[in-house]
């Protein structure tokens, strides 16, 4: 672990970028999140429904993780999608639809981890504490962590997925290789800004308990997959300085300097440039 750096400079235009981002697509946003909620119903509510016509804990489990599954793949589909703005631009419903085919494998590998992690969380975890030995314990403690690392690594996947996994050869971004060079992509990246991936991890913990209030429409898993690749994409631009720049400080990195083209696109806003922006 090379370094725990929150950088104030890179974090406040961070935050700033995506509020602005999100209001200004918020119909966007909306339309992805009430996608996803409905999506999250067949996970949800399937398997109970099931189980009053037929008495079957594997049915009831093969639904819930074709549910997870499914969500997995939307999500996928809207982080190829949200990257565009982040990006400056924009994406509409046929780009989406587009976009479910590309986001296919990343959403299977993603959603079948998840389903495995749910798997240690919940059965896993609870079985080695149930032993009456201390190896239970250690091994219960052990698996912990490494979920804990994994929630740290693996919230970069589908941003990593949409930004770096090979763009520009879409049959090279869909192989099995380019799916495990992903999932090793987001542990560097996590290893080496953990400051920044506890941060993030806090962050959309806390974008998800807000969401609750809203009937998690706004900012929900849109706002929070895009507030992902916001920061991505501008911690990338510490590895692009680095590279021009062999021999440097890593832990000097000039943000200010990095971050004039960035802030001069962006701009910023006034409360009434947000509420009344055609007056200026």
């Amino acid at each position: 672990m090379r370094q725990f750096d929150i950088i104030p400079v890179m974090i406040g235009f961070l935050l700033r970028k995506t509020m602005y981002d999100l209001w200004d697509n918020m119909f966007k946003v909306v339309l992805v999140n009430l996608g996803f909620v409905a999506v999250t119903a067949i996970p949800i509510f399937l398997p109970k429904l099931a189980a009053k016509f037929v008495d079957s804990l594997a049915l009831e489990i093969g639904l819930s993780a074709l549910g997870i599954l499914l969500c997995s793949v939307y999500l996928a589909s809207a982080a190829l999608s949200l990257k565009s703005i982040s990006d400056y631009g924009s994406f509409n419903f046929a780009d989406f639809i587009k976009n479910l085919k590309a986001a296919l494998p990343a959403g299977l590998a993603m959603g079948g981890f998840v389903f495995f992690l749910y798997i240690v969380i919940t059965i896993i975890i609870p079985f080695y504490l149930s032993i009456e030995a201390f190896v239970g314990l250690i091994l219960a403690m052990v698996i912990f962590w490494m979920s804990v690392f994994a929630l740290l690594s693996f919230q970069f996947f589908f941003t990593v997925y949409a930004r770096l996994s090979s763009p520009a050869d879409p049959e090279k971004r869909t192989s099995g290789r380019s799916l495990f060079k992903t999932f090793k992509k987001c542990m560097i990246i996590s290893l080496d800004n953990s400051g920044l991936s506890l941060f993030l991890l806090l962050h959309n913990f806390a974008a998800l308990l807000i969401s609750v209030i809203f009937a998690f429409m706004f900012p929900g898993p849109a706002g929070i997959l895009l507030y992902i690749d916001e920061a991505l994409r501008l911690r990338l631009l510490k590895y692009d300085w680095l590279e021009a720049n062999p021999g440097a400080d890593r832990r000097k990195i000039p943000w200010d300097a990095l971050l004039i083209e960035e802030r001069e696109k962006t701009g910023v806003r006034t409360l009434r440039n947000f509420i009344f922006p055609w007056k200026d």
